[in-house]
């Protein structure tokens, strides 16, 4: 096989668009990225990455820049009747733990995580072609032809759909967007300043005739994020939300001067919509994101599941691209992706279910959306085709997340994260014990660029790394005797578990039709 000359076009330059476009350049695979919109948007009510994207975030070098533009989840102040009835820190008895380093989201607007992925990208020598609209694809034998409203066209090997849940890309494949939209669920949006309130809490009025929710925006004097119960007109028919609207609701609400809140910009309205595409691939042209996935902003797991889809993605796509491998790795996207979207759309309803009974009552709030499954951690690939290693240890099993743990570089004598030994567009080799050092070598040997060989507590053609504390083999289930072989995919799952000395094993996975 050999490298396409052609490009990879991410339609869409919100996160998922983004992370997809890095992942691609980082692998030196020609990449465009396009935006109908003429300017980038500020939209901010994505209100950050949550662990797993943070973790993805690492991996793709940016999540020291995140880390510094967004904040740590505030408390939440609940009010009833315009008095404060309670406090709730929902993320306060969490750390991060040795396989985990990441406890909590980190709130940012969404803008503002977009500049620093755009910054990312324009190292690569890539930047979004804004004003570009797609009108049509046409599908030939080795490419897809991208029509533009001007009339323009580009030709590339793949085509990525990462615009949106109105997506051009999905409809001009006529993949079927099924579920349902609740009507009777609607909430006001927007950005908004106010004075005068305490920027130390995320402030939540519930009340038995609706609702107003005030969160501040990290990297802002008097920004906030607004959500609202929609205004209503005396018919009891819910209004656009307007400028008016808002002062309204947040004087009846806190019962503090309408005046304090003098502004009031990216005005939506948010209906729950609960849908999923049945295809994530057709040919040529993939689906990601909200393009191919919606539901309830409980959980705070949409933008997520997008980065996590695009990461998934990324290396697929870069390595079929490249010609490194056949298009069926393209068809484990969805096998993978398809059925985490499913466990989403479950996930966010449930927590949406649960916030909606806690605010019944004086005290709920918001603290009800975070839940199981909203750290992201958890989602696996255990039924995956690229997980059929039938080794597995206390621990993991093939399609797991890999954890992170702390070791020593054993020849710096510096510490070194597990995370640090993954980070890259390669496939990352580990050997617990002496007896792996025969296969890591061969591996190394046969594998080349594509694969990092370290050992743990063993020499390895990469490196050796120390678990002097015990963190990685506790990680990954293996015991203080016991000899294996972890092969690691380049987002960072288990791809296989072998043993000791079966160098053929991990050259078999790797050279498989698949991958």
């Amino acid at each position: 096989m050999h490298p396409s000359p052609l490009p990879v076009l991410v339609v869409g330059s919100g996160p998922t668009g983004l992370t997809l476009a890095i992942d691609l350049a980082r692998r030196g695979v020609a990449v465009r990225i396009i935006d109908k919109s003429p300017e980038f948007p500020r939209t901010s009510r994505a209100k950050g990455p949550n662990p797993r994207s943070l973790e993805v975030l690492e991996d793709l070098g940016v999540v020291d820049a995140v880390l510094a533009a967004g904040a740590a989840p505030l408390p939440m102040r609940k009010y009833r009747g315009g008095v404060a009835v309670a406090d709730a820190e929902p993320f306060a008895d969490q750390r991060p733990t040795p396989d985990a380093p990441y406890d909590r989201p980190r709130m940012m607007a969404q803008w503002r995580l977009e500049e620093v992925l755009r910054a990312r990208l324009a190292e690569y020598g890539v930047r979004v072609e804004l004003g570009t609209e797609l009108v049509g694809l046409a599908e030939g034998e080795e490419s897809v032809t991208a029509t533009l409203t001007d009339g323009g066209r580009i030709e590339a090997s793949y085509v990525a759909g990462c615009d949106g849940g109105h997506s051009a890309v999905r409809k001009l494949l006529g993949v079927p967007f099924e579920g349902k939209t609740d009507e009777t669920q609607l909430m006001v949006c927007g950005d908004v300043e106010v004075e005068g309130l305490d920027r130390g809490f995320w402030h939540q009025w519930f009340d038995e005739d609706g609702a107003v929710m005030l969160c501040p925006i990290p990297g802002t004097r008097s920004g906030w994020w607004f959500q609202a119960g929609p205004d209503r007109d005396a018919s009891g028919a819910p209004l656009p939300p307007s400028l008016a609207g808002f002062r309204r609701l947040f004087a009846h609400h806190t019962g503090l001067p309408a005046d304090r809140l003098t502004e009031a910009t990216l005005l939506s309205t948010y209906r729950v919509n609960e849908r999923m595409a049945a295809r994530y691939r057709v040919g040529r042209v993939l689906l990601a994101g909200d393009a191919a996935h919606v539901h309830s902003i409980a959980g705070g797991l949409g933008m997520n599941t997008g980065i996590q889809d695009a990461y998934n993605l990324g290396w697929k796509l870069g390595r079929v691209a490249a010609g490194l491998a056949g298009p069926a790795l393209l068809d484990t996207y969805e096998e993978e992706r398809l059925p985490v979207a499913a466990q989403v759309l479950d996930i966010s309803a449930e927590r949406l279910r649960a916030t909606l009974e806690a605010i019944k009552k004086p005290g709920g709030g918001l603290d009800s959306a975070v839940g199981p499954g909203t750290n992201g951690l958890g989602d696996g690939y255990r039924w995956s085709s690229l997980a059929a290693s039938p080794r597995a240890t206390s621990r993991l099993r093939a399609g797991d997340r890999a954890p992170d743990a702390p070791c020593l570089d054993a020849a710096m004598g510096k510490p070194r994260r597990l995370f640090d030994a993954f980070a890259g567009p390669h496939f990352t080799l580990l050997g617990f014990g002496t007896g792996t050092g025969g296969a890591l070598r061969e591996a190394a040997a046969t594998h080349g660029d594509d694969l990092r060989a370290y050992g743990v507590d063993a020499d390895g053609p990469s490196g050796r790394l120390t678990d002097h504390e015990g963190h990685a083999r506790a990680a990954y289930g293996i015991g203080p005797d016991d000899e294996l072989l972890v092969l690691i995919r380049p987002d960072n799952h288990v791809g296989l578990i072998a043993e000791a000395d079966d160098a053929k094993a991990v050259t078999a996975y790797l050279s498989g039709d698949e991958i």
